[in-house]
Order: C-alpha cells, then structure tokens, then sequence
C-alpha cells in the first residue's frame, strides 16, 4: 500500500511542475509572437493551470474510465470554488474590478448547465464533445476581444505581473513546453493508477476517487498560483483564474476526452451534477454592488465541500 501513495505523492509533484513549465513555455512564446501580457495572462495562464485535469481526464478515458475523466472535473470545478477560493478569502476579502470576470461568471453557470443537458443519459459522444470543443474556441476569441477593450491599466499591470519571469530563447520555450507535456503524461499516469489501487484497498469506486482524491490532487496547481495571488492582492487573479479554469474544465477537458473516447459515467450522480451547479451559482454574490467575498464567507464555502465529502464518502 506503501508504493501507490508514494507515486501518488509523486505525482503531484509531476503535474504541479509539468504545468508551470508547460505555462512558462506557452506564454513566452505568446509574448514572442507578439500578444500581450495582459490578454496572454487572461487566457494561456487560466487555462494552463486546468492542464493537469486535461491530462489526467484524456489519460482515464483512453484507459476506458470515463467515470474518472467526468468526475475529476465535476470535482476540480466543486474543489477549486469551494476550497481554493474559499481558502483565497481567509488570507484576504475578495473583491473583482474587472467587468470581463463578471461576464465569465455568467459564461460558466450557462456553461455547466449546457453540460448536464448534455450529460442528461451520462453519455458524451464525439459530436457532443466538439459543440464543446467549439464553445470553448468561440469562448476565447469573446474573451480576446473583450479584453482588447480594457481600459482599467491597474487590471492590466495586474495580470501582465502573474506571467512567469520572461526574456527566454524560443527554442528554451518550445522545450519548456515539450518538457511540461512529457511530465504531465508521466505525472498523470502515475496519478489514475495510484488512484486506483487505493480505491481497490479502501473498497470505494473509482467515481468517488475522481471527485474527491483526483480533482484535488490535479487543482494542486491552482491552488498553489491563487494563494500567491492572494497573499499579493490580486484579486482578479485569484478569482478570474478560479472562473477560467472551471470553463476550459467543462468545455475543453470534457470536450477534448469525448472526442478522443466518446465518454460514459453512468456513475455520477445528479446529487453531483445539482451540487456543482449549485457551487457555481454562488458566483452569483459578484454580481451584488461593491460585493466582496469576506472570511466567514470562505469558511462557509468550505464547510459546504465538507458536508458534501462527507455524504459522499461509504459510512
């Protein structure tokens, strides 16, 4: 039982550096071919730290586990809004000054609702797949377009400020890149198989597993980059980059998986669909004048995915 934990920890380790490098690489290259810090951090940067569910889902649905590559990220979405964002708030009250973030937040709720008509017979086919495949895209150029109307320079400081260090040779990118992919593979192969053998031994299903022990080990990244932002204040950042990756999870992790392996999941529940929807609306609150997400607001968040773990898990 040893082995598989300490592959487990492993990696973690993997996909937290798999991703960073594999963002370093992304962004440098976007800044080289001339786009700007402030549109390359809104969306390279967002949806790099959803790279380890990418991976992890695309690994379990070539294996033949759909369940997993549904339910990791049903459960990266319910993790990352609930605990990482929640967790944001005790180190610093949250507040958005970007309008575009707003809008996201609308664009996730319409798109997590679209996925569970979808999903409605827990089934994703390959045609299915590219609609989302195709939001996403329509879901960037919105935003590249949006975000070219910008005019707050403090936001755009802002995000320029979260790209990685810069100033690195193409080549030394494209091999950061390369570098990332191959570490992300390896990180979660290491991470569906350990999953797996734990699940066995504890008796659980591998559903259970992938919304809980999976999602969370694959937001580790995320994780890591919203505490820097919160402890920096950016709260845009900690916010935008927590909207951002619930979007790419749906549409594009979801949407690449399905179209590689059409996806079943017979396993997940509505209780799961109605609970990350539910999450999701929270979001809402941003919508209120001069909202800011305080301390007992994040506890709270937090409290509700430990109710949720608790009824998930076998008594």
């Amino acid at each position: 039982m040893l082995l598989p934990i300490v592959f487990i920890l492993i990696s973690l380790i993997l996909l937290y550096f798999g991703s960073s490098w594999l963002v370093k690489g992304s962004s440098s290259l976007a800044l080289k071919a001339g786009i700007s810090p402030f549109i390359t951090g809104l969306t390279i940067v967002a949806f790099g730290a959803s790279s380890p569910e990418l991976f992890v889902s695309v690994n379990a649905t070539i294996s033949g586990h759909g369940n997993i590559a549904i339910g990791n990220v049903i459960g990266s979405n319910l993790f990352n809004i609930c605990i990482i964002l929640g967790i944001a708030a005790l180190i610093t009250p949250l507040k958005i000054k970007m309008q575009l973030l707003k809008i996201d937040i609308l664009i996730l709720i319409l798109t997590t609702v679209a996925f569970m008509i979808l999903f409605a017979d827990r089934q994703i086919s390959r045609f299915e797949g590219g609609i989302l495949l195709l939001g996403l895209i329509l879901y960037t150029i919105f935003k590249i377009l949006f975000a070219l109307k910008e005019k707050n320079a403090e936001v755009q400081i802002e995000f320029g400020k979260s790209l990685p260090a810069q100033g690195i040779k193409w080549y030394y990118s494209a091999s950061l890149i390369l570098l990332g992919i191959g570490v992300l593979i390896a990180g979660s192969q290491l991470l569906v198989n350990g999953a797996l053998t734990i699940a066995r031994f504890w008796g659980v299903g591998e559903t259970i597993i992938s919304l809980t022990f999976i999602a969370a080990g694959t937001s580790i990244p995320l994780l890591a980059s919203t505490i820097i932002a919160s402890i920096k204040k950016e709260n845009d950042i900690a916010i935008g980059t927590i909207i951002g990756s619930g979007i790419f999870n749906i549409l594009g992790v979801i949407g690449v998986s399905s179209i590689i392996n059409p996806l079943s999941a017979i396993a997940i529940s509505n209780i799961d669909l109605y609970v990350m929807t539910g999450v999701t609306l929270l979001l809402l609150q941003f919508y209120r004048t001069q909202y800011i997400l305080k301390r007992d607001d994040g506890i709270f968040m937090i409290g509700m995915y430990l109710i949720y773990l608790y009824y998930l898990w076998p008594k």
